[in-house]
């Protein structure tokens, strides 16, 4: 299917590994040139290599973090007026107990999962408007809906972003502007697995065995976590000509794991 969006410009922040890699990749198959941020340089000189030898698009990496004052300076002085803005990060660590959570933690979630896309969005919104044109897509986490304790550094502050991003999307719908949120479950994510492979090395175990004991506990009706290319596909097509029409909303992905008519 054609998208309509050949030749734009998309900022994808968190875009070295997992879900951002995976929307990066996407949005370049499109023939979107991009402008790639992540802590890790390696990795993302990597990414960035990768995309143009494959896709043949522009791709400019940018080595920051988007949670610091700093990095975001860095990030939009290489893509002041994108047409998409991508925005995601590596997820904080699961909370298996809510009193053991350190102010430092909860500093940390707010900067990076919150304040970070706020302010991204703040700064790119007015030539967005300007233009009449951009997609907005925030990825976040189910436990923005769902509360559960071991994801409430993850599921807090994203709580708090579907909020602002459902009520700015109010604002710029005439503008033909549109912010959504993607609320992904389990993925097979770089995190993911050194999470689990860390958890398997104190088990004893393997990765794939302590994916299978995930998936029976938190009763996964799919049977299995989800490949990012998903995502990535999904943030594409909500950054088309065709989704125009959608917005302010938050898209729940993660086979079947949630229960709500809505």
């Amino acid at each position: 299917m054609e998208t309509g969006i050949r030749g734009r410009c998309a900022l994808v922040n968190g875009a070295s590994a997992g879900m951002g890699k995976a929307a990066a990749e996407s949005l370049a198959a499109e023939g979107v040139d991009l402008v790639l941020s992540a802590r890790g340089e390696a990795r993302l000189e990597e990414a960035a290599r990768d995309l143009r030898a494959r896709y043949g698009v522009k791709v400019t990496a940018v080595a920051a973090d988007h949670s610091t004052v700093d990095g975001r300076q860095r990030i939009l002085q290489a893509c002041p007026s994108p047409d998409i803005l991508v925005a995601t990060c590596s997820p904080p660590p699961m909370t298996p107990d809510h009193r053991a959570i350190t102010p430092a933690q909860w500093q940390a979630s707010i900067d990076t999962g919150l304040m970070s896309p706020v302010h991204f969005i703040e700064a790119v919104l007015p030539g967005m408007v300007q233009r009449r044109w951009g997609r907005i897509v925030n990825i976040a986490s189910i436990a923005a809906k769902y509360p559960l304790e071991l994801r409430i550094l993850s599921g807090a502050p994203r709580a708090a972003l579907v909020n602002y991003a459902g009520a700015v999307a109010r604002r710029v719908a005439p503008d033909n502007v549109t912010l959504n949120t993607v609320l992904p479950g389990m993925f097979h994510t770089a995190a993911v697995h050194d999470q689990f492979t860390a958890t398997a090395q104190r088990n004893g175990t393997t990765y794939d065995a302590e994916v299978a004991k995930f998936v029976e506990a938190y009763q996964i009706p799919a049977g299995r976590f989800g490949d990012p290319r998903d995502i990535g596909a999904l943030v594409t097509f909500l950054c088309s000509e065709y989704a125009g029409y959608i917005t302010g909303q938050s898209i729940v992905v993660d086979g079947a794991t949630t229960r709500s008519t809505f």
